[in-house]
């Protein structure tokens, strides 16, 4: 076989792997569903990270509590909005075995601290920085709320800015009896 032969086999070879490759890719995108949050009634996926003063949280420490992980960023106008609320119905509901696990998109310290400093919040902040738990939690939209049960069951997945009236109602639902 003579140089132009083989060179002209080659590249076809190439082309076709290529052709295949971006085929592959575009079926992937155009059929993929959309991932919901996570299931209600599944047991919610025990993580460890850290808060802002260097220490640990992991969700298997909540256990025995009611549990709103929220997932948000600084940029996130929406998170901004429901901060206070959340804030001020941890305040209410702590007492009744209500946890508040705040997690923040993969920002630098900084950037969350002068975030939380504004809102001067009552409850841990930790910084998912791999966004390994964001992908474990299937979170794509911020902001993001997941309510864990005393017994670590998913009891509703909220994505979207909450008010004060509805943080009451779902903390109602996942305090302790």
């Amino acid at each position: 076989m003579d140089k132009k032969k083989k060179r002209f086999y080659v590249r076809t070879v190439i082309l076709a792997i290529l052709v295949a490759a971006i085929a592959f890719t575009v079926y992937t995108t155009a059929t993929k569903d959309t991932v919901p949050l996570l299931k209600v009634g599944a047991e919610a996926p025990d993580f460890s990270l850290v808060d802002l003063d260097g220490e640990t949280h992991r969700l298997s420490d909540y256990k025995g509590k009611g549990v709103l992980l929220n997932f948000w960023g600084t940029w996130c106008k929406p998170c901004k909005k429901e901060m206070p609320a959340i804030n001020s119905q941890y305040n209410a509901f702590k007492d009744q075995g209500i946890a508040v696990l705040s997690i923040n998109q993969a920002q630098t310290v900084f950037e969350v601290e002068n975030f939380t400093d504004s809102f001067n919040l009552d409850f841990p902040v930790v910084i998912d920085k791999t966004k390994s738990v964001t992908r474990t939690y299937n979170v794509n939209k911020l902001p993001a709320s997941v309510f864990i049960d005393p017994e670590g069951k998913v009891v509703r997945v909220y994505e979207g800015e909450m008010t004060e009236k509805m943080l009451a109602e779902f903390f109602s639902s996942i305090k302790p009896k």
